[in-house]
């Protein structure tokens, strides 16, 4: 509705269905591969961008450019609803508020990129310990280590740059989105 900040609940049903599956679709086609990769890079900077790509390959096959997809979709799912709900429920106050198409695309995408790494940062923590950990490592054995270790905070290594990272991407995509949009109309 126009006088609440929340999307109507069909919508708002739809939105973290939709975002959920694209966030998914992105990660279990090419996101993974390239993460899995960069994180290898990464851990053995030594390693060229081609002889860490062929050690993946060497060490697991073709599944070894999807290890700790478990995770990551647990993540994707999380996160691409989270972002849409909450950049949707933004927009629209904004809107509500009196704020410009733009305006408000540029407050929503920022505010849905913080609003993500609630569910990134645990996440991306995980995907990184598990394809960095060795054969041995589980992502509960991980969980549980990390919990003893420092409690909740623990999975948030990097949260501040990882809120500013998303912030800053997620208005920018926004923002000229509805730019755009006002001005192709």
């Amino acid at each position: 509705s126009s006088s609440s900040s929340a999307p109507s609940t069909s919508r708002g049903a739809r939105s973290l269905a939709t975002g959920a599956a694209l966030q998914c679709a992105e990660a279990a086609t090419l996101g993974m591969p390239l993460e899995v990769w960069k994180t290898r890079m990464g851990r053995f900077r030594h390693e060229t961008t081609l002889t860490s790509f062929h050690n993946i390959y060497k060490q697991n096959g073709l599944p070894g450019f999807w290890k700790g997809l478990a995770p990551k979709m647990v993540e994707s799912a999380s996160k691409g609803a989270v972002l849409l709900y909450a950049k949707e429920a933004i927009s629209d106050a904004a809107n509500t508020a009196g704020a410009g198409k733009t305006t408000a695309g540029f407050i929503a995408g920022a505010g849905g990129g913080v609003c993500q790494t609630v569910v990134m940062g645990p996440c991306t923590f995980l995907v990184t310990a598990v394809v960095n950990g060795g054969p041995n490592t589980s992502v509960t054995s991980q969980m549980a280590k990390t919990w003893a270790e420092k409690g909740i905070v623990g999975f948030y290594p990097g949260g501040v740059a990882i809120a500013f990272r998303q912030a800053s991407n997620w208005a920018s995509r926004q923002g000229f989105t509805e730019a755009a949009r006002s001005r192709l109309r």
